[in-house]
């Protein structure tokens, strides 16, 4: 029974999806680790490439040195990489592509081989160091304008910049959910801006530090020497760039896309568009929450995202992808 389930799974057209920094929570992870050895030994390896306990700051906290971003990049990409492991196991799924929002990109390269484990996770442990100290507290901020297209979002981003100070988008989501990023005092302006035009709930959000704009390039040029000794194997399969929203599928470009990426806009409506023009049948969201599965009802209906972030969930959507199958 079980082997003509997992034969029905590998027929499947799948997509891996992989959540960025936002998704974390305390307790991350657990459940999985507890029950499948392979997420188990993902969080054990995490702990001893770094040096200190990532597995008992996701299953226990304290909260408040989760949300600290050098934590939180490495403590999400670790359970993404553990739900991984709990479901090859389990199914043994070959996907035809993967996709991770922002810092999911590197969870979405260790998926098809082309970034070790280790190096990925010393990486993003850098990456979020770098990009917490790139702009001084209370300097930068980022706000998601609700229920307004791209191009009046591109034009409040112009009318607030200035020589001295940038809002930009940085998150292009869903259709009427685009994340701006920049200058506080810019990034206020446009927020306010979208109030007055339409814009419906929108709203100024608690984060770390201003990602995705101009004032993250002390964290790109930083991450140069960082990625610069890493190995990039060829890839199993195309992983979606955060940047360009297209298919990548070559070694060569998996750098300097990662670079791109911090001082860019992640592109994530049009990478969803892509996955349901490639004919996937099915999408699995690897890691923490639901995130990505309510933007992908925004964008379109018709791909159904499972989750995985814990053990009965996983079961549950092995058991419906063989099923529809």
């Amino acid at each position: 029974m079980r082997r003509a389930r997992l034969v029905a799974v590998k027929q499947m057209k799948i997509a891996l999806l992989f959540p960025g920094q936002g998704a974390q929570k305390v307790g991350m992870g657990a459940a999985l680790a507890r029950e499948f050895e392979p997420a188990r030994r993902v969080f054990d390896e995490a702990d001893e490439v770094l040096g200190f306990a990532l597995s008992s700051l996701c299953f226990e906290g304290p909260e408040d040195e989760l949300r600290l971003t050098a934590n939180t990049q490495p403590a999400t990409l670790a359970t993404s990489i553990a739900a991984l492991r709990a479901f090859e196991a389990e199914c043994g799924a070959v996907p035809e592509l993967a996709a991770g929002h922002s810092l999911g990109e590197y969870s979405a390269l260790v998926a098809a081989g082309a970034i070790t484990f280790t190096d990925a996770i010393r990486a993003v442990r850098e990456r979020g160091r770098l990009m917490q100290e790139a702009c001084p507290a209370g300097e930068g901020t980022m706000a998601a304008l609700l229920g307004l297209d791209p191009g009046v979002v591109d034009a409040l981003c112009a009318e607030v910049t200035s020589d001295t100070e940038v809002a930009v988008p940085a998150n292009l989501n869903a259709p009427g959910q685009v994340v701006i990023s920049g200058h506080t005092a810019a990034v206020r302006r446009a927020l306010e801006l979208a109030k007055s035009r339409g814009g419906s709930a929108s709203m100024e959000l608690k984060v770390s530090a201003p990602f995705h704009c101009p004032l993250m390039r002390p964290a790109r040029d930083g991450m140069v020497a960082v990625l610069e000794p890493i190995k990039i194997s060829p890839l199993r399969f195309g992983v979606i760039a955060n940047v360009t929203a297209e298919i990548n599928c070559t070694a060569e470009r998996v750098k300097p896309l990662l670079l791109e990426q911090i001082t860019s806009p992640v592109r994530w409506e049009e990478s969803m568009a892509l996955v349901a023009q490639a004919g996937i049948t099915a999408a699995i969201e690897l890691g923490e929450g639901r995130v990505l599965a309510g933007l992908m009802r925004r964008i379109n209906r018709k791909v159904n995202v499972r989750g995985t972030e814990d053990p009965k969930t996983l079961r549950a959507t092995i058991e419906a992808l063989s099923g529809a199958g």
